[in-house]
């Protein structure tokens, strides 16, 4: 457990510059199997995919994260279907990644045990 998900999100409005490739890859380190991904426009983001055994357990699991990211009011993008869940986390209003997207990802590998 990574001591990130004891931390709490903060809100970000733009006024921080998005993490470094440098940050990216001490903070990778503090969660499980996150990909570092860029989107079209060459703005990072973690994504990561989940396995389960049928549609109720995905919708379950998806129903947890929903709950702490509004808990967190950091909001993935979520999708799901019968047997899995694809989670991806980015702060949109810098255009990348930030601490609080680590956070919310280890709180998010917490409930995925």
């Amino acid at each position: 457990m990574s001591d990130l998900s004891k931390k709490k999100c903060i809100p970000c409005s733009g006024e921080i510059p998005a993490f470094t490739q440098e940050q990216i890859n001490e903070f990778k380190t503090k969660v499980e199997n996150w990909n570092i991904m860029k989107n079209d426009k060459g703005h990072f983001y973690l994504s990561k995919d989940f396995k389960f055994k049928n549609f109720e357990t995905s919708l379950n699991f998806i129903n947890k994260v929903s709950q702490i990211a509004e808990d967190e009011n950091h909001h993935p993008d979520l999708k799901f279907g019968w047997g899995y869940a694809n989670i991806i986390i980015m702060t949109h209003a810098i255009n990348g990644l930030a601490e609080s997207d680590f956070v919310l990802a280890a709180k998010i590998d917490e409930i995925s045990v």
